[in-house]
């Protein structure tokens, strides 16, 4: 009896597999689905689209998309928030926006979920920047901290009253409270 492994599975081809819910991502050649969203990381996720697009949006600067799946550089992700400036969001002919995003975001937001590993989200947020995203934040609610991330993989740590950096253009300002504030209702 022969055995043969089937060879891996490739960026097309994973492309091509049903949706899963919650999302699967593919990321250096491996599969991964994302854990489920619970309460905090929902409702994080949902206001902050609401702010950002409160703001931006209505203005054309930018859109704040949720589990919107992005697919470059051989990889494909599917960031808790992904905000594109509105020159940048990919269109048909018609002009309606694309259903496929090849291109990474202009900023990157992601939420830790209970026993998801930082340094694994970590490395798609740095894949982002690597490949053109200009900021990326990753939001610990355990901590109530917020970790700004930066091209050139610099880290800095914000809590309590500190101001949060956002992307160009977007006028709002957020601090590190009134974004967990919004976990209480």
């Amino acid at each position: 009896m022969t055995i043969t492994e089937s060879p891996p599975l490739n960026l097309e081809k994973f492309l091509d597999l049903p949706e899963t819910k919650p999302a699967s991502e593919y990321f250096n050649g491996k599969i991964q689905q994302k854990p489920m969203p619970q309460g905090e990381h929902s409702l994080i996720q949902t206001t902050f689209c609401e702010v950002i697009n409160g703001v931006a949006k209505s203005q054309k600067i930018a859109i704040a998309f949720p589990e919107l799946r992005c697919t470059f550089d051989g990889q494909s992700l599917v960031p808790d928030v992904s905000v594109f400036r509105w020159s940048r969001i990919p269109r048909e002919s018609t002009g309606r926006v694309s259903n496929r995003f090849e291109i990474p975001p202009d900023w990157i937001i992601e939420i830790l979920s209970p026993n998801q590993n930082t340094t694994k989200v970590l490395t798609r947020i740095f894949h982002c920047l690597k490949n053109g995203t200009e900021l990326g934040w990753l939001i610990d609610s355990e901590n109530d901290s917020i970790f700004g991330v930066f091209p050139g993989q610099r880290l800095e740590l914000y809590t309590g009253n500190s101001c949060l950096p956002v992307l160009e253009g977007i006028e709002v300002e957020l601090t590190v409270e009134q974004v967990f504030g919004w976990l209480s209702l």
